[in-house]
């Protein structure tokens, strides 16, 4: 007797084509429209603080400048319009990563570049996304004790250890009470 030949389906008929198909889909459309609303955000940011800062007769000059001159120092580098595809998914990466875990300003460096990026990609996205390192370093500290017992001196070993500057670390530990 024949055995029966067994026969192949088509890869488009195969379950897991279309499981990663979906998956795919999923991830283009829900971060295609995230970019936008950040970016609207950060435009209205930007106007709010501009509008805020513009000369009146009331103010004296010296103070107009120094305002100005603050507003110019938050300002990004590079406006978005000129950032590389490769700066702007990085910065997007580095908000992501922030976004739900403490970082030190190193230790995101490195996150990025483990991800693919390159170190001049995930040294602008770091120094570009608004991180407060001594924040950082506070959620950090707290995410340790969280987890287990730590002396002052120890907790303070560990986040420098991490990435932090000393300053950070100390002003950290202090942040969460010791």
């Amino acid at each position: 007797m024949e055995e029966k030949a067994k026969i192949k389906k088509p890869f488009y008929k195969r379950w897991w084509v279309w499981a990663i198909v979906v998956v795919l889909a999923i991830g283009m459309f829900g971060s295609s429209g995230d970019t936008e609303t950040k970016g609207d955000d950060q435009q209205s940011t930007a106007q709010s603080q501009t509008a805020t800062t513009e000369p009146t007769d009331a103010e004296p000059e010296e103070t107009q400048h120094t305002e100005q001159t603050a507003v110019q120092a938050e300002e990004p580098e590079e406006p978005a319009d000129t950032m590389t595809m490769g700066q702007k998914n990085a910065l997007g990466a580095a908000e992501n990563y922030l976004s739900f875990m403490a970082f030190s300003r190193s230790g995101l460096i490195e996150q990025l570049e483990f991800e693919g990026y390159s170190i001049e990609d995930a040294t602008f996205a770091v120094d570009n996304c608004g991180a407060d390192w001594n924040e950082q370093a506070a959620k950090s500290a707290q995410n340790y004790l969280d987890m287990m017992s730590f002396s002052r001196q120890d907790l303070i070993d560990q986040l420098v250890f991490e990435g932090f500057t000393q300053e950070q670390a100390e002003y950290g530990v202090t942040a969460v009470g010791y």
